[in-house]
C-alpha cells in the first residue's frame, strides 16, 4: 500500500514510479514546478549527464522530483511524512527492545545486541532516549538482556526478564559434542553447586564440561508412618526423592568420539566422597547437530525514576525470546522461551508478583517462543497464533481463548494461512471495547519461504469468535510494525517479504488501518527498511518512532552479511500536518481516584482537566505504552472513555474493570472533530 496506488517503487529506491517503455502511447514527461525545473536544469554538471547517461540523469530528476513532492503541505496532510533522528555515534546501538516509559522517554534495550563479539567481552547496551528533549543516556546494564521478555508494571516500573545465557552454534560450526546434563541430588541434607567447568565422566570414559553454574536443591523427604494390625506403631519408612537441575555440557575433546545418543548414567568428577554418592549426571544424547541460543533465569525491573535496573527474584527457568503478558490483578504471566539448554520450555508458565516481587507457579501450557498473548474483557487471554520462531510447526501454534485460572483453551478457527502466523504482528483494535483482534502478514515456520499478506479479524464478543479475513497487505509481510493511534487507526509500516530481508526484500510502504471502515488507507512511505529484529511505538506527542532491523544479508545477491540498522525513523501522522491549532488539556490529576467516581453512571473513576478546547473535543482515549520486541507487541491497547464537557473543562471517565483496563500509567488523548490529537497527559490507574 504506497501512496500513489498506480506505482511501484524500484528495489532500492523506494516511492520511485516505474516508467512507461519507450513509444508508449502513455508516456508523458512529467512538468514539475518552475522553480524545480531550474534546480534540476541549470547546472552544466547535470547536463552533461544528460549527455553522457540519460538514465542515470532521467533516475536523478525523478528523486528530485519525488523529494519536492512529498515535501509538499498537502502531501504531508493526507499522507503524513517521515524524519531522520540525529541519535549522536556513542549512543547509537542495535536496538532489540522498545518500551516507552511514564517519564515520557524510551527505553532500547540491545544487550549484546545479536553481536557475538560484544557477548562475549561482556558488554551489555541500553540507552534512555527523551524525545522531548532530544538527549541520550546511557544505562548501565547488569545482564544480557538480548532477546528478554517485558512488561509494564502497575506501579510503572518495567519487567525484564531473561535473555541470553549463550549463543547459537550453527551445524557447521560445531567441534565439539553438547547436550544437556540433568544433575540429580539424593542428599536430602543440602543443596550443591556445581561451578562453570566442572567435568562429568562417562560410562567408557569420555568427559563433558559444564558452561554454566549450577545449583541442585537438596532431595524431598518424606516420613511415613504405619502401623500393626496389633495397634503398634511402625518404624518409620522414610521415602527420598532426588532434586534435579539442567546444565549444557560440551565434550571436553573434540571430534566424534564424544557423541552418543545413549542414555546414560554420569559422574561428577571433583566431589568429596560423600557427595560423590548423591550427585550424578544423566544425559539422554549428546551430539554435533545446531546448538540452539540458551536462556537466563534473571529478571529486573527497570525504574523510570532512579534510571536504574533494579534486580528481582529471577524465574524458576531459564527464558530466551519469552512473553511477558499482564493479567488483569497486575501480575505478569511469562510463557515460553528457551531454556538453559536451548530446549523450547515445554510448558512450565510462572507468574510474577510486583507485590512480593517473587515469581510463582503458572499454568502448565505449550507455547512456540514470543507467542502473542492478549488479555481479554473477563480475563482470558486470547494466543493469536502469532509467535516468533522456535518449536515445530505443529504443536502450539493453533490460535484459542486460554482460561488461565482453569488451564482450559478453546481453539478459535476461521484463520486462512494458518501455516503462515510465524512473524506475523497482532494488536488489539481500538477502542478495546470492541474485543476485536486482528492479525497481519506474517511467514511460514523458521526459513520458509513463504509469506502471505492476509489479514484476520476475530470478534471475541461473538457467541462462537472465529476469524474473519480482512483486507490484504500489497504483499506477503513478516515483521510488519503495527501502532495503535490516537484516532482509533491503526498504523503499519515495514517488515519484508522474505526471512530477514532475503534478496533485499525489505517493503518500504506504510498505511492505515481504519477499523470502522475495514480497510487500508495509503501513508507516506519510509526511507529505512526494517524487518527481524525492528520495533515501533506510539510517542506522547503522537507521532510514531521506528527502530532496528538486522537484515541476514546486505544485497539482492545475498552474497554480503547485512549490518544492523541503526538509524532511527519518525513518522509524523497527517493529523499533525493539518495546520490547525490541537486541543490541550491543562491543569488535572495524575491519576484515577475512587474519590473522583463518576457517581451518575458508577461506570468508573472519572479525572477533570482545564482545556480552552472544549468545545471541539469529541473523544477521549486513555493509551497503554508499548513494550515490543520482534514484532510481539501485548502491552498497547486504547481504551475508550466517557467524555462530559463543560465551558472551561472536561471530564473522562475509565471503565471499573481491570481486564479491559489492567492497571499502570496510561497516556490520556483526547481528539477534536477534525481528528487533531492532543499532547498526551500521563495518568495512572490503580
Amino acid at each position: 500500500m504506497g501512496f500513489r496506488p498506480t506505482s511501484s517503487p524500484k528495489p532500492g529506491k523506494p516511492g520511485r514510479p516505474e516508467q512507461p517503455a519507450a513509444g508508449d502511447p502513455k508516456a508523458k514527461a512529467a512538468k514539475p514546478p518552475k522553480k524545480l525545473k531550474n534546480t534540476l536544469l541549470g547546472g552544466g554538471a547535470v547536463l552533461l549527464l544528460v549527455g553522457l547517461n540519460a538514465p542515470a540523469a532521467l533516475d536523478f530528476a525523478q528523486d528530485k522530483y519525488h523529494a519536492y513532492k512529498i515535501d509538499q503541505p498537502g502531501y504531508k496532510a493526507e499522507f503524513g511524512s517521515w524524519s531522520t533522528l540525529d541519535v549522536p555515534g556513542d549512543y547509537q546501538l542495535n536496538a532489540i527492545h522498545a518500551a516507552l516509559l511514564h517519564s515520557g522517554k524510551v527505553l532500547l534495550i540491545a544487550g549484546s545486541g545479536n553481536d557475538q563479539k560484544k557477548f562475549d567481552s561482556g558488554t551489555f547496551e541500553t540507552v534512555l532516549w527523551d524525545p522531548k528533549k532530544n538527549t541520550f543516556k546511557k544505562i548501565p546494564t547488569p545482564e544480557d538482556f538480548f532477546c528478554a521478555g517485558h512488561a509494564q508494571l502497575p506501579d510503572g516500573q518495567l519487567l525484564v526478564a531473561g535473555g541470553t545465557a549463550r549463543y547459537e552454534v550453527l551445524d557447521d560450526k560445531v567441534t565439539r559434542a553438547g547436550g544437556g546434563m540433568r544433575v540429580k541430588n539424593e542428599s536430602p541434607d543440602k543443596a550443591i553447586t556445581l561451578k562453570k567447568g566442572t567435568r562429568f565422566r562417562s560410562p567408557s570414559g569420555v568427559e563433558y564440561v559444564s558452561k554454566f553454574d549450577v545449583t541442585v536443591p537438596k532431595a524431598e523427604r518424606d516420613f511415613k508412618i504405619g502401623y500393626f494390625a496389633s495397634g503398634q506403631m511402625k518404624p518409620w519408612e522414610t521415602k527420598v526423592t532426588a532434586a534435579e537441575a539442567r546444565v549444557f555440557v560440551e565434550a571436553a575433546k573434540e571430534g566424534a568420539g564424544a557423541l552418543t545418543t545413549q542414555a546414560a548414567q554420569y559422574e561428577v568428577l571433583g566431589l568429596s566422597e560423600k557427595d560423590a554418592d548423591n550427585v550424578y549426571g544423566l544425559a539422554q544424547k549428546i551430539t554435533t547437530e545446531k546448538q540452539d541460543f540458551q536462556g537466563i533465569k534473571a529478571a529486573y525491573e527497570f525504574d523510570p525514576k532512579s534510571e536504574k535496573y533494579v534486580p528481582v527474584a529471577p524465574m524458576k527457568d531459564a527464558r530466551w525470546y519469552p512473553t511477558l503478558t499482564t493479567l488483569q490483578d497486575g501480575r505478569v504471566l511469562a510463557a515460553s522461551g528457551l531454556n538453559d539448554v536451548g530446549d523450547v520450555v515445554p510448558g512450565d508458565n510462572e507468574i510474577y508478583d510486583p507485590k512480593t516481587k517473587k515469581w510463582g507457579k503458572g499454568p502448565f501450557r505449550y507455547f512456540p517462543t514470543y507467542p502473542a498473548l492478549f488479555l481479554t474483557k473477563g480475563g482470558k487471554l486470547f494466543y493469536t497464533g502469532s509467535n516468533a520462531g522456535y518449536g515445530p510447526a505443529e504443536k502450539g501454534r493453533v490460535p484459542g481463548l486460554w482460561d488461565v485460572g482453569t488451564n482450559t483453551f478453546t481453539k478459535v478457527g476461521g484463520m486462512t494461512d494458518a501455516d503462515q502466523l510465524e512473524t506475523s504482528a497482532s494488536v488489539l483494535l481500538p477502542p478495546a471495547q470492541d474485543q476485536k483482534v486482528m492479525v497481519l502478514g506474517g511467514g511460514g515456520v523458521g526459513e520458509s519461504e513463504k509469506a502471505t499478506g492476509r489479514t484476520a479479524i476475530a470478534d471475541l464478543k461473538a457467541d462462537n469468535p472465529a476469524f474473519k479475513t480482512g483486507p490484504s497487505l500489497s504483499q506477503g509481510t513478516r515483521y510488519l510494525s503495527s501502532v495503535l493511534m490516537p484516532d482509533d487507526n491503526v498504523f503499519t509500516s515495514g517488515g519484508s517479504q522474505s526471512y530477514r530481508g532475503r534478496s533485499a526484500s525489505d517493503i518500504f510502504k506504510a498505511q492505515f488501518y481504519d477499523p470502522r471502515a475495514n480497510a487500508f488507507k495509503d501513508a507516506a512511505e519510509p526511507t529505512v527498511g526494517r524487518n527481524y529484529h525492528s520495533e515501533a511505538l506510539l510517542l506522547p506527542d503522537g507521532r510514531v518512532a521506528t527502530f532496528g532491523s538486522d537484515p541476514l544479508y546486505g544485497d539482492e545477491d545475498n552474497t554480503k552479511l547485512g549490518t544492523f540498522e541503526k538509524r532511527v525513523e519518525i513518522f509524523t501522522p497527517p493529523y499533525l500536518h493539518k495546520g490547525g491549532k490541537r486541543p490541550v488539556l491543562e491543569d488535572g490529576p495524575d491519576s484515577f481516584t475512587d474519590k473522583a467516581k463518576d457517581k451518575a453512571t458508577d461506570k468508573g473513576d472519572s479525572a477533570t482537566y482545564r482545556t480552552k478546547d472544549a468545545d471541539r473535543i469529541v473523544k477521549a482515549r486513555l493509551m497503554r505504552p508499548s513494550a515490543v520486541t520482534h514484532t510481539t507487541d501485548v502491552e498497547q491497547r486504547s481504551i475508550e472513555l466517557g467524555l462530559k464537557k463543560t465551558n472551561d473543562g472536561v471530564t473522562v471517565t475509565v471503565p471499573d474493570d481491570r481486564t479491559l483496563v489492567p492497571a499502570g500509567w496510561y497516556m490520556l488523548f483526547v481528539t477534536d472533530k477534525d481528528g487533531v490529537p492532543s499532547e498526551a497527559k500521563w495518568i495512572q490507574v490503580d
